[in-house]
């Protein structure tokens, strides 16, 4: 439980999602917190540590929900917390501006627990928008304490813990703390009319809240009307998504190339340093021209578009724009037999498979939790993206320049990204039919109030709980392959080397899906990191023993088309860079989340194949085309 002192008080964090739940969470602990697994589940829990005058506080944060009539792990894990007796008290939060969702979890409490606290949360965006909450008359109504705070301006909070410290002396003092058992609970909220429950929230907000302006909703209509709306919704995504990758393409090229030039230069000096140092000149390979050159081509290539894609993100998580995603893409997800929520899990994907992956928790359906990790890798994580950019650059926008070169390239990229998101429907819509039959699940999705963005707290969090996490997983993985490459490339035999033997194998087989053995190779030895693939690719061609680095798409152009690239060929690269397994961390990812070697398997044959088969056809076809001309 976190507990320092046996003297300690336990405090249970309740709430729907959206409520700034997270916001008084982090406010109260700081950075006292750290984060697991609730003990047979795979919803995540946080916990932390706080003082209030001279008393520790642990708190849980429970997973965000609705109702606790348990309909998902989430409210399952809520549930049988609050029924476990652990909590000295149970605060739940809620949105000022809507009282009317949150009073609905709050009653349900109330039936199963008498130690509780309402905190309710947003105070300042409620009396932007004209909402006043008589805070008296509504814990008159309930029955216990209620606060108003505003957690993100730190308002409120010491005045909810001094409502938390007398909540527990007076229960202590009483010893009346209701706490429904857990074989009880179920029957109970099973057992409360959900009519009669409509109608108390009803009657509650009517004597407790005024509106100044009845029509304080009407600007977040008009903004639905226009991102969800039949016409709209699916352009505005469009240009969305390609605006995120105009802004990354163009926000990364500077810092990524001066980054590359910093992390080589050191290299130079390491190179020095190991001379002086007499170190043996298989040893410097190993270490400088194996494990840290793909660790520079690694960092170089991830770290600046991973720290411009996920604080984007998460601006539209945090501005309220990704429910309205979701929302518009619950009805084609639906047509595919798959859940709704899939659709949030797909657009994680884009940052990170495996985060996608691990999201896929959100998905209360084992079926449509298996089909959301399985088709997961068909969107192209940030480390494809590079892989992308670099052949859009070379081969399909290279006359253009400048802003025109930028904007045709996120316009290529985003055609792809596109046929990446018509395939995960596809292939959803298959395994539904066939391997992974049923009936597709119903889920409330919350159109959450329109909110101006924490824009210092989201590149904080976006950073450190993202950008860092993925790469130094990506780090972690990189570092063996680069020693395997540098052997691969240097250990000869009858005059050729390891490499050279492989991708000549695989040429044959390569040449039906449009390419050759030394790409096909490539992306075999890219499977820890998807960002080396080029790198390989060049190193091979070049014949040289190490991977080396290329200042200009227009010398690395010319090097492909030497080995035999034509447009076809990039065409075929880009399709398999979309389509096939997933990188390793994605993978071990799978495997945890779905404790079965079956499905991991799966996860990886199923988008190779449909990559292979695309490949095949668009080869073949092309060069059919091609002959008449």
């Amino acid at each position: 439980m976190g507990l320092k002192k046996e003297a300690d008080r336990v405090i249970a964090l309740g709430g729907n999602p959206n409520v700034g739940k997270s916001t008084v969470f982090n406010e109260l602990t700081g950075l006292h917190q750290h984060t697991g697994n609730w003990i047979g589940k795979t919803v995540t829990n946080a916990q932390g540590y706080c003082n209030h005058k001279q008393q520790g506080y642990a708190v849980v944060d429970l997973p965000g929900c609705y109702s606790l009539i348990a309909h998902s792990a989430e409210e399952e894990v809520a549930r049988d917390f609050i029924c476990s007796g652990k909590a000295d008290v149970i605060i739940i939060i809620c949105d000022a501006t809507c009282m009317e969702r949150s009073l609905n979890l709050v009653l349900q409490t109330l039936e199963i627990a008498s130690n509780v606290v309402v905190c309710v949360n947003l105070m300042d965006e409620a009396e932007k928008k004209g909402i006043k909450i008589d805070l008296s008359v509504l814990s008159e109504q309930l029955g216990v304490p209620v606060v108003g705070t505003a957690a993100r301006s730190k308002k409120g909070l010491a005045l909810l813990m001094d409502a938390v410290a007398r909540t527990i002396e007076q229960n202590h003092e009483k010893k009346n703390v209701k706490i429904t058992s857990f074989e009880d609970a179920g029957d109970t909220l099973r057992g409360l009319d959900p009519y009669i429950t409509i109608s108390a929230v009803d009657d509650i907000c009517k004597k407790s809240i005024t509106y100044e302006n009845n029509n304080y909703r009407t600007r977040d209509s008009r903004i639905d009307h226009i991102l969800t709306g039949k016409w709209t919704a699916f352009p505005i995504m469009i240009l969305a998504l390609l605006g995120i990758f105009w802004l990354t393409i163009t926000g990364a090229n500077y810092p990524s190339e001066m980054l590359s030039k910093f992390l080589f230069w050191i290299e130079d000096q390491l190179v020095v340093l190991f001379q002086w140092l007499h170190v043996p000149e298989v040893l410097t390979g190993l270490l400088l021209s194996g494990v840290y050159r793909v660790l520079a081509w690694v960092v170089s290539v991830m770290l600046p578009p991973m720290a411009i894609f996920f604080p984007l993100f998460t601006l539209l998580e945090d501005v309220g724009v990704l429910p309205r995603i979701a929302f518009n893409l619950d009805k084609c997800f639906k047509k595919c037999c798959a859940c709704g929520k899939q659709s949030l899990t797909m657009c994680m994907g884009f940052g990170c498979n495996a985060a996608g992956v691990t999201g896929c928790r959100i998905i209360d359906s084992p079926r449509e939790r298996l089909i959301a990790i399985i088709t997961n890798s068909f969107v192209p994580c940030n480390g494809r993206f590079p892989i992308l950019i670099a052949v859009i650059s070379m081969f399909f926008v290279g006359a253009a320049s400048g802003g025109i070169k930028t904007i045709l390239s996120a316009a290529f990229l985003t055609i792809f990204i596109l046929l990446g998101i018509f395939m995960t429907f596809l292939t959803s819509k298959i395994l539904s039919k066939t391997v992974l039959k049923g009936v597709p699940s119903s889920f409330t999705l919350e159109l959450p109030p329109y909110r101006k963005p924490q824009i210092g707290r989201v590149i904080i969090r976006s950073i450190f709980d993202r950008t860092l996490f993925v790469l130094g997983r990506a780090v972690c993985v990189a570092a063996p392959a680069g020693l395997l490459i540098w052997l691969m490339a240097n250990i000869v035999v009858k005059d050729k080397t390891l490499l050279v033997y492989c991708a000549g194998f695989l040429d044959p087989f390569a040449r039906l899906l449009g390419m050759d053995g030394v790409i096909l190779f490539a992306f075999i030895l890219g499977f820890p990191a998807n960002e080396i693939v080029i790198p390989i690719i060049i190193m091979s061609y070049m014949a040289e023993g190490s991977l080396q680095q290329i200042e200009s798409f227009t010398i690395l152009r010319q090097l492909f088309i030497d080995h035999g690239w034509t447009w076809i060929t990039a065409v075929c690269v880009m399709l398999f860079t979309l389509m096939h397994w997933p990188c390793s961390t994605t993978c071990l990812t799978i495997k945890k989340e779905t404790q079965s070697l079956k499905w991991t398997l799966l996860s990886v044959l199923i988008p190779t194949g449909m990559g292979m088969l695309l490949c095949f056809i668009f080869a073949n076809a092309a060069r059919l085309v091609s002959s008449f001309f």
